[in-house]
């Protein structure tokens, strides 16, 4: 079996209606800042604290910034719920996970580019290994532990991870 490299990955392409536009290889979109799709999963363990990791210094975008979410890119094709569901039992390594629900979009605009968002939340019992490739650190944290860290500015974090937690806990109002 051929390994295809990350930046070889085949995207859509997107507009900034979230229809597809086209396709082309995940490094031709980062280098010309085409909008492409994104998932976003906030894992839970069974006491409802919630999975942050630090990227590995290797990723492409954000190497060793923290994150409250697992997920990815979007593959050609795929679609939103499909991707979040193999993101997370990726990033998380594991299996059987249940569907991710989904919670909402949005059109992440800032550093890094744009890429349209869908942030879903999931629940996980299963012992968890994340991937050595993925990820460098992580550990399970409470609400209020993850934004004390995020409020202390200590830990350098995900920029589109930091919008998508602001809106989800907009979208929960005061509860998370």
């Amino acid at each position: 079996m051929d390994l295809v490299s990350a930046a070889d990955e085949v995207l859509d392409v997107v507009d900034r209606d979230d229809r597809v536009t086209g396709q082309a290889p995940r490094g031709e979109v980062y280098a010309r800042g085409l909008i492409h799709r994104c998932v976003f999963v906030l894992a839970r363990d069974a006491q409802d604290r919630i999975f942050v990791h630090r990227r590995t210094a290797s990723k492409l975008v954000f190497p060793a910034h923290y994150d409250m979410f697992v997920g990815g890119v979007v593959g050609a094709g795929e679609s939103y719920g499909r991707a979040a569901l193999r993101e997370a039992e990726e990033e998380l390594g594991v299996r059987g996970l249940p569907q991710p629900e989904p919670l909402f979009t949005f059109l992440y605009e800032g550093p890094g580019g744009a890429w349209w968002s869908a942030v879903h939340e999931v629940r996980c019992e299963l012992p968890v290994a994340p991937q050595v490739s993925e990820v460098d650190w992580y550990a399970f944290l409470t609400r209020e532990e993850l934004d004390r860290r995020i409020g202390s500015g200590e830990w350098p974090w995900m920029p589109d991870g930091l919008e998508a937690y602001r809106r989800l806990r907009a979208h929960r109002g005061s509860r998370q």
